[in-house]
């Protein structure tokens, strides 16, 4: 309940919203009036609130405004100042004002309540008497009231006249003058934020207008029932501007009226200079819209409008996303909210607006804002704007980027010309893809795994990553592998080329970066070997670069950062470790050097990386398989790899993943080779002497990079978690090399790219063309490998399985295939297929890390025991109870041992003995059986599983869709990025 202070004050009122209304006028003689014709009986009541709710002391603006109010020339009748809260140095300067009354409130009171608490109801409304609404950041000029005052007069037809609001400390920026609204209720400020320079002085019939400063009459104040309370604070004068409208009555603009404003008071939005306040301003104007829209609205529709409040949150989180302004999904459902339970006083409203209306809707038709008008004022050339940066051009074509893409291109198709007849890829860690989209994403969902006995779990990210991949070739998915092994070298080229653009603005340093990008070898020996995973990795890595570099400035860098991370992470999950320390290195340098500015952006670009993890992440630590995490996934292969000692580390520090020295050592195989890791050294050498640039801080990051990249691949060549077989497989230690590589060009470039006097420009040139033939000299054996006939990649089958096996599995993907491999120590491995093929999504980790045998393990030794021994009678009808439908006995891995050898012979003459099996024959992966009894249905999974399956679905594609919903680019996102610069840290500052 508000409170009076001692000043003599006249009873408490009730008001028609049933709030106390104090009122102390006296009946002191008017002032002389400046209004044209005044009467004695013309009077104007001032009413001040105040809310110490801004980050300036409101005393302080308050000091100002009462000074201002003193030095009118046509002074106010009557003050009342309405105070919401306050402390004792507030209530200070409150006393030593000459206020006829003093109204104390709580602090939580809105500026429509405080008007109504000091409307003037003790004396009847006369003709003439107005009401003047100010906050305690509102000084008027000298001469505003008196212009006010004579335009209301002028114009019996005006219910409120307005002024011109400027900027508190520069009266040459207009804060407001008039307000609109579009058809569906979006407010619109018809000069807002402009610079004054007298060209909107002539406008004066407008439909709305900011409420702080209007003059109103007193009578069009009492037949309009004042301010609604239920518009948060926003909207306020548009609100009060259309039902007047309604009522027969105008709005007027006085722009020589001047009133300056700091944004810091109780009335209007406040300025959005904290995220705070950003929040509450987008939901005052989002609750304004939603209740103005159910107020205004005919009674048949009001019902749809009112359904309509929480799917319109919704669509509208989905635009906040696209539009890059994820800050404002819960101001926008916190407004929804609101307004879907405000029943009753949207029926107040709704009333207040029956009672004074007077015209049709017809009157404010010609003064709503079009969308024609809103193109008009839309600014399309934001570059030129004050203060502004004029990004320069991308020049990649004038740049010869796209010269640089073309001839990569044709290295690539004349190191591997026959990939362009290929159906599907084979060979290293290469498998067929599955056959439609739907496997692909079956692979990649929560369920049975299409390897094991009956194998139910999280599918590996890898797996969503490759069904992105094989949907871009739908109808043959494995097709989609081979055109990404023909354009690798281009789409290197093309990544490195942009990755420099964020380092260098010199066209040669750019093609400089993308030429030694795609000459890589970590790259160059990915795809001679048959490394899907170490190729996706060096391809995304520069475009991460490129969007991480920004994200802390920009929400579309921010979201394609975060699923360029989430790829990059679900295909080399060794790198985690790395990553996280950049992130949080990040995430500290923004709370430090840029005072937790584009943070959030930043901790964003982790969050896809762990919705896509966190299943897989549950799984083992749930079953003591942490280790197994940083598995490299996909199909199990060690391949040639250097040693975990000093001279294979060696090799790493010169970028070499190989110990045949990036296939010199089969080039030369009796020359002298002993001068290959050299070929690294200019690179390193100006990696180094980045941080000794006038760009250091950029210097410094870039050989983080590089070490972290070093560390981790020094790292993983010590580490095997996943097995094969009998075998055990280390982690690959090539993706750690690419992004030390990245690190290591990037820095070479800002060492480059820094400035030099004229006499040793030189200099420049020769490096960089030191570093570029090093590059192509790296490069040589592995772009001759395929030619030569070194390279492992082959033209792969259609299927890992006997075709007749792959026959059936296309036309039903739970036809399941046993598969007995001999092993060099006598003993045999076994595995079982579903479908027509194993594939890369197929595979899983929770297979290949295993360290302990699980009961299902333990389940299919025993069948593979059973089957491969002559005694057990029972086996086929188990298998065939499963589900299992073939046996294929596979070839020993060359060479053959005696043990394997004689294992395989008495496997085959164990299976051939059986009468419930039938011999297809010998096909090129091995003797095939198949089962005679009747073959059981694959089980299904459970309804829990099932459940669960969906819910993780629909958490990940939930977070993907908002990330890239972030990621795609809009007119407004594109504008914005054109007032930044392209380079990141030139200085420091400018990375801010």
């Amino acid at each position: 309940m508000p409170t009076v202070s001692p000043t003599p004050v006249p009873p408490t009122t009730p008001s028609s919203d049933g709030v106390p209304s104090n009122t102390a006028l006296t009946n002191a003689a008017p002032s002389d009036s400046a209004l044209p014709g005044a009467s004695a009986s013309n009077r104007i009541h001032a009413v001040l609130v105040v809310r110490p709710d801004g980050r300036t002391p409101a005393a302080f603006h308050l000091r100002r405004t009462l000074a201002a109010l003193a030095e009118q020339t046509r002074p106010v009748d009557a003050l009342t100042i309405v105070v919401c809260g306050g402390d004792d140095h507030l209530f200070e300067v409150v006393d030593a004002a000459e206020a006829e009354s003093v109204v104390k409130a709580p602090a939580s009171t809105g500026f429509a309540a405080a008007t109504a608490l000091a409307s003037p109801r003790g004396r009847e409304s006369v003709e003439g008497d107005a009401l003047w609404l100010l906050a305690q950041d509102t000084a008027p000029e000298p001469d505003a009231l008196a212009r006010l005052a004579g335009a209301l007069e002028l114009s019996p037809s005006v219910a409120f006249v307005a002024p011109k609001l400027v900027r508190w400390d520069d009266r040459s920026e207009i804060v407001s003058l008039g307000v609109s609204m579009t058809r569906f209720g979006r407010t619109v400020g018809l000069a807002d934020d402009e610079l004054d320079q007298g060209q909107h002085d002539a406008q004066e019939d407008v439909l709305g207008a900011d409420v702080r400063g209007i003059l109103v009459r007193s009578d069009a104040w009492a037949r309009l029932g004042g301010l609604d309370r239920g518009l948060a604070g926003a909207d306020e004068g548009l609100d009060l501007g259309v039902r007047a409208r309604l009522a027969g009555g105008r709005v007027s603009l006085v722009p020589a009226a001047l009133v300056a404003t700091a944004g810091d008071g109780v009335a209007g939005l406040p300025v959005p200079l904290t995220p705070q306040r950003r929040r509450r301003a987008v939901y005052a104007e989002r609750v304004a819209q939603l209740r103005r829209r159910l107020a205004y609205a005919p009674a048949v529709a009001t019902p749809l409008h009112w359904l309509s409040v929480l799917p319109l949150a919704l669509w509208r989180t989905v635009v906040d996303l696209v539009r890059k302004q994820p800050g404002r999904i819960a101001s926008e459902w916190g407004a929804a909210a609101v307004a879907f339970v405000a029943i009753v006083p949207v029926w107040r409203a709704r009333r207040r607006i029956a009672r004074a209306r007077a015209a049709s809707w017809a009157q404010v038709a010609p003064l709503r804002t079009t969308q024609a008008d809103l193109r008009e004022r839309l600014d399309d050339d934001p570059e030129v704007a004050i203060g502004g940066h004029r990004r320069s051009d991308l020049r990649f074509f004038a740049g010869g980027g796209a010269w640089l893409v073309l001839a990569a291109l044709t290295v690539s198709v004349a190191a591997f010309p026959a990939l362009l007849a290929w159906p599907v890829l084979g060979g290293g860690a290469l498998q067929p893809l599955a056959n439609t989209v739907g496997q692909l994403w079956d692979d990649a969902a929560y369920g049975q795994r299409a390897l094991g006995l009956d194998t139910i779990g999280p599918a590996d990210p890898f797996s969503a990553v490759i069904a992105v991949l094989g949907s871009l070739w739908p109808w043959a998915p494995s097709r989609a592998l081979v055109l990404l092994w023909i354009l690798a070298l281009p789409l290197a080229a093309l990544g490195g080329w942009f990755a420099a653009t964020r380092v260098t603005e010199r066209a040669s340093l750019r093609l400089l970066g993308g030429a030694v990008w795609a000459l890589s070898p970590t790259l160059l020996v990915a795809l001679t070997q048959g490394r899907p995973t170490g190729v996706l990795v060096h391809l995304l890595l520069p475009w991460l670069f490129y969007a991480g570099a920004v994200a802390h400035r920009s929400w579309a860098g921010a979201g394609a950062a975060s699923l360029l991370l989430a790829a990059v992470l679900a295909a080399a999950p060794s790198l985690a470790p790395a990553m996280a320390l950049l992130w949080f290195g990040a995430v500290v340098l923004g709370i430090v050097v840029r005072a937790g500015r584009g943070v959030a952006r930043t901790v964003w670009t982790l969050v896809p990386s762990l919705a896509l993890a966190a299943p897989l992440v549950w799984n083992a630590l749930t079953h003591g398989r942490a280790w197994g995490l940083v598995a490299d996934p996909g199909v199990p292969w060690a391949g040639p790899q250097v040693a975990a000692d000093a001279a294979g580390r060696a090799l790493l520090a010169a970028g070499i993943p190989t110990p045949d020295l990036a296939g010199w050592a089969t080039l030369l195989p009796e020359g002298p080779t002993w001068w290959v890791p050299l070929l690294s050294v200019p690179l390193a050498l100006l990696a180094l002497a980045a941080p000794l640039t006038q760009r250091w801080a950029a210097g410094i990051v870039l050989l983080v990079v590089t070490a972290l990249g070093l560390g981790t691949a020094f790292a993983a060549v010590g580490v095997s978690v996943s097995f094969v077989q009998s075998l055990t497989v280390p982690l690959w230690p090539g993706t750690g090399l690419s992004l030390a590589w990245l690190g290591a060009l990037g820095g070479a470039l800002v060492a480059l790219d820094a400035g030099l006097a004229p006499r040793v420009a030189l200099a420049r040139g020769l490096a960089a063309t030191l570093v570029f033939v090093a590059a192509v000299m790296l490069a040589v054996p592995s772009l001759t490998a395929f030619t030569r006939g070194t390279a492992t990649i082959a033209n792969g089958p259609a299927s890992t399985l006997p075709a007749f096996v792959a026959a059936e599995g296309r036309d039903d993907p739970d036809v399941g295939t046993i598969v007995l491999t001999p092993q060099a120590d006598a003993g045999v491995a076994a595995q079982v297929v579903w479908g027509a093929s194993e594939t890369v999504g197929g595979q899983t980790t929770l297979l290949s890390t295993r360290t302990q045998a699980s009961p299902q393990d333990q389940q299919l030794a025993s069948l593979a025991a059973d089957l491969v021994t002559p005694s057990s009678e029972d086996v086929v009808a188990e298998l065939a109870d499963r589900g299992i439908g073939f046996i294929l006995l596979a070839p020993t891995t060359p060479p053959e041992t005696d043990a394997a050898r004689t294992m395989r012979l008495s496997a085959m003459t164990a299976l051939g003995q059986r009468d419930t099996l039938v011999v297809v024959g010998d096909t090129a992966k091995g003797e095939l059986w198949r089962v005679v009894d009747e073959i059981a249905p694959r089980p299904t999974e459970a309804a829990s599983v099932s459940a669960l399956a969906r819910w993780i679905a629909f958490g990940q594609f939930a977070v993907l869709g908002i990330a890239l919903l972030l990621a795609l680019p809009t007119a407004t996102s594109i504008r914005e990025a054109r007032r930044t610069p392209r380079v990141v840290g030139p200085h420091w500052q400018e990375g801010r």
